[in-house]
C-alpha cells in the first residue's frame, strides 16, 4: 500500500524497522527551514518510538522481552507494562472476533507482532499532535494513517494505494482517506503465508484492505478476514462498520461500497 497524492507542497523520510519500511510524508504551505527542522524532529521521534517498540516485541532479539516470555525465562506476570497492555488489548480482539485475531501462534508462543506495528502507528500519531504537525500521511509497511490533507489548503483527502497482490506493479484501489483515517493491509502476497487461518484451512483470501477510524482496527480485521474468510468479512462489516477489499485466489475482489466507489 503506498500513499499517493497530487499536492505540490509535500516531503517525505523513510526508516527501516520492525522488518519493513517506514514512511512520513508531511504536507505543509512552505517549506522554510523552520519547517524542514519540524519534519526531521518529527522522524527523528516517530523512529525513537518504533525502535523502542522493537526492542521489546521482536522475537527476533535474543534479549527482547518477547522472546525471553517465549522461551519461558520471564513470566507475563512480570513483563513490562506496555507488554502486559498489549497482551490484554490483543486477547480483547481474539474474544471479539471469535478467535479469528489471535497473538498465540499455533506452537503456543506468544506473538504479539500482529498488533505492535499497527500500536506503534498509534503512539507516533499521538507524539506527532503532540508537536503540532496536522497534514501528515503515515506508512508502516501498509499500515496507513493520515491526518489532515496533503493540500491543506482545499482539504482535498490523502489518497492510499492497495497494490494488486497478483501483480505487484498495479493498483487495485486509491482509496481516499476521508471518513476513514487508517487503512491496513494483511496477507501472503508481501511477506508469504504468515497468517494462521481458522482451523487449519487454507486461507480464503490473499489479501484483504481494510479501511477504518483508527489503525489498530484496522490492521486487526485485515488479519482477521484472512484468517477467517467470509464469515469473519461479515461480521466486522457489521459490528465495527469498517469498509473492506479482499482478493481471492484467482483474482476475484469482494469489496464494500467504501470501495467501489473508490475503484
Amino acid at each position: 500500500m503506498q500513499p499517493t497524492s497530487n499536492g505540490q507542497r509535500l516531503r517525505a523520510r523513510t526508516f527501516r524497522s520492525m522488518g519493513t519500511v517506514v514512511s512520513l510524508t508531511v504536507a505543509s504551505t512552505t517549506w522554510a527551514d523552520a519547517a524542514v527542522d519540524e519534519l526531521e524532529s518529527a522522524v527523528e521521534v516517530v523512529e525513537g518510538i518504533f525502535a523502542d517498540l522493537d526492542v521489546t516485541f521482536s522475537l527476533y532479539r535474543g534479549g527482547s522481552e518477547a522472546s525471553r516470555l517465549a522461551c519461558g525465562e520471564l513470566a507475563l506476570a512480570y513483563a513490562s507494562e506496555t507488554l502486559q497492555d498489549l497482551y490484554i488489548e490483543a486477547s480483547d480482539w481474539r474474544l471479539a472476533t471469535e478467535g479469528a485475531f489471535t497473538a498465540e501462534r499455533p506452537d503456543g508462543t506468544l506473538d504479539l507482532s500482529g498488533i505492535v506495528k499497527a500500536h506503534a502507528v498509534r503512539e507516533a500519531s499521538l507524539s506527532l499532535g503532540a508537536l503540532g504537525l496536522r497534514d501528515w500521511c503515515l506508512n508502516a509497511g501498509g499500515d496507513v494513517l493520515v491526518s489532515g490533507s496533503p493540500v491543506p489548503a482545499t482539504r482535498e483527502p490523502w489518497l492510499a494505494g492497495v497494490v494488486d497482490p497478483l501483480d505487484r506493479q498495479a493498483l487495485l484501489s486509491a482509496f481516499p482517506l476521508e471518513s476513514f483515517s487508517a487503512l491496513a493491509t494483511s496477507g501472503s502476497a508481501e511477506r508469504g503465508e504468515h497468517i494462521w487461518a481458522v482451523g487449519g484451512r487454507r486461507a480464503e483470501f490473499v489479501q484483504v484492505s481494510v479501511a477504518a477510524a483508527d489503525i489498530v482496527t484496522a490492521d486487526v480485521l485485515a488479519t482477521a478476514i484472512v484468517a477467517g474468510g467470509t464469515r469473519t468479512l461479515d461480521q466486522a462489516v457489521d459490528k465495527w462498520g469498517v469498509g473492506v477489499l479482499a482478493v481471492n485466489a484467482d483474482g476475484t475482489l469482494l469489496a464494500t461500497p467504501e470501495f467501489r466507489a473508490a475503484a
